[in-house]
């Protein structure tokens, strides 16, 4: 069964690794939501749904025809995510008084775990980086993509409709976007009379479009090049699950006090994550590019 990092971070009884989980999860609505499955060895070979199977009206004494699902065999592979974190010994004896150094230094270190990982889901590409994974970019259909035009254009909300009517079978979880598109669709929502948020667990107040959370990922560029445009932008309705938009991971997060140094005094702590990202279905992603201000 998949288990979210928020639900992990509540059945951990090891307060560090609870304290890091908590810090990467505490600011990513992505990884408050995304469910992780655990893998078993490095890669997983999984059928990407691709068409669901016909059925027919028949009449009494007519012979049936078969019809089948259609899938495409995929294959993602672990990925290892992680960094050390040393902290000198000598700093945190004398200091401690006034900061637990180490805990600060791992807190950084978890920050920029989380930052790493939120630019990988969007822009990740193993074509660019062997030792990454590929993110929604890269896995969205190209027939989940449409385009505000040749040349881009300016967000409505007729267009932003079409999109989330490209993702099928269920509402998205959320729509992911720049902070100057939502910027823009504040204003269009505004001008429309349309007034929608919740609270979530953490007790932040989340706008709502059309019933779909709206969220800002820092990663989503504003500078994407669409025909002779260099000021565009990106928008993802993503679906979450185990039949949809999924995270694998193998051992979750571990943070592994490696101890004191030869070379230097200091004390190392290391926080790695062997993860990576898979699409089940191809019609639970879907993006709008040309995306302009």
């Amino acid at each position: 069964m998949a288990l979210t990092l928020t639900e992990a971070a509540k059945l951990s009884e090891d307060s560090l690794l609870k304290g890091v989980m908590e810090t990467i999860v505490k600011d990513s609505p992505v990884l408050q939501q995304l469910p992780l499955v655990e893998v078993m060895g490095n890669s997983l070979k999984y059928n990407q749904e691709n068409a669901l199977p016909s059925v027919s009206f028949y009449a009494v004494g007519d012979t049936w025809a078969e019809s089948t699902p259609t899938f495409t065999q995929k294959t993602a592979t672990l990925s290892i995510l992680g960094g050390d974190a040393d902290v000198d010994s000598y700093l945190q004896q004398t200091r401690s008084n006034f900061q637990d150094i180490q805990a600060a230094v791992i807190e950084l270190k978890a920050k920029a775990l989380r930052h790493k990982f939120e630019d990988t889901f969007i822009n990740g590409s193993v074509g660019s980086d062997a030792n990454s994974f590929d993110g929604i970019d890269v896995l969205c259909p190209s027939g989940q993509s449409i385009s505000m035009g040749t040349n881009g254009d300016t967000l409505t909300l007729a267009r932003l409709d079409e999109l989330i009517d490209l993702v099928k079978g269920q509402k998205p979880d959320m729509l992911l976007m720049s902070r100057r598109s939502r910027r823009k669709l504040n204003a269009l929502m505004r001008a429309a009379s349309i007034v929608e948020q919740r609270q979530d667990e953490f007790g932040v107040f989340v706008q709502l479009y059309n019933g779909i959370p709206v969220y800002v990922n820092d990663w989503i560029a504003d500078n994407k090049t669409v025909g002779t445009s260099t000021d565009c932008s990106t928008i993802y309705p993503v679906c979450l699950g185990e039949g949809a938009l999924c995270g694998l991971q193998n051992g979750g997060i571990q943070v592994e006090l490696v101890g004191k140094l030869q070379t230097k005094d200091a004390v190392r702590t290391r926080i790695k994550w062997y993860l990576g990202l898979a699409l089940f279905s191809t019609v639970k992603l879907a993006r709008l590019i040309g995306v302009r201000d």
